[in-house]
């Protein structure tokens, strides 16, 4: 039987009582419908999954005992950073999610040239938020014990200052994955929005010390890009392999 996964943004200590936050604690009281005596596992991002038992159900408070922790998550084989083209509404989740799912090591929405989607101060606060949920729902489907920073969005030519090189992904592009050497570290991954990258926007990445690299014959879409290339890299360099 499928043990259920909760994060709670709270410390965890061994042989305690904790009271879970009010969302997964409607999320387990009204969603999965747990009652008193069910296992559970509580995880906050240290690294580690504590097992815990429902000791007490109310509304917004489920109460739970908590046992030893796990062993922790080991290390990524490969630290990969997206930097994700900001595309609209279930595009922009479905990417996110599924990064999350094959190991990305962190997460950086971009605004770039010809990203469609326009957010004043208060609705990227809200989008943020959005993308945080997602991200943490993926780490509690997927069994990640760590939580990837989402990393505030910015301007691509403010991300591409501080990247690492890695790839960028372009259609156009002469190299595969396969002609590139391992990474000898972490790496950068740059994946435009809807309508891809400009010309201008390319040629400072490649000056960044981001080379371009095509996935075989098709073009994909913005959501589908991103992660046929984790997962390819995963497999050569990373921990699918």
């Amino acid at each position: 039987m499928r043990i259920n996964r909760v994060y709670a943004d709270l410390p965890l200590q061994a042989a305690t009582e904790i009271t879970l936050p009010e969302g997964p604690s409607r999320h387990l009281g009204q969603v999965l419908r747990l009652r008193l005596g069910d296992e559970l596992v509580v995880f906050n991002g240290d690294g580690c999954d504590y097992p815990a038992t429902l000791t007490g159900a109310q509304r917004d408070a489920m109460r739970v005992q908590l046992g030893q922790p796990g062993e922790p998550e080991p290390a990524l084989v490969l630290p990969l950073h997206l930097g994700l083209g900001i595309s609209k509404g279930e595009r922009m989740d479905f990417a996110i999610q599924k990064a999350v799912e094959l190991g990305v090591a962190a997460i950086t929405p971009l605004f770039t040239a010809r990203c469609v989607v326009k957010l004043d101060a208060d609705r990227l606060a809200k989008r943020l938020a959005h993308w945080q949920g997602v991200l943490v729902a993926a780490c509690e489907q997927s069994g990640r014990r760590r939580l990837p920073p989402l990393h505030p969005a910015m301007q691509l030519d403010d991300w591409l200052t501080t990247a690492a090189p890695g790839v960028l992904l372009d259609h156009r592009a002469e190299h595969s994955l396969t002609t590139l050497p391992r990474p000898a570290d972490g790496l950068s991954l740059l994946v435009g929005p809807e309508g891809g990258l400009s010309q201008d926007e390319r040629k400072q990445a490649s000056h960044a010390g981001l080379t371009g690299v095509r996935l075989g014959p098709r073009v994909m879409r913005t959501e589908t890009a991103p992660l046929a290339a984790i997962a390819a890299m995963q497999v050569l360099w990373g921990d699918m392999g």
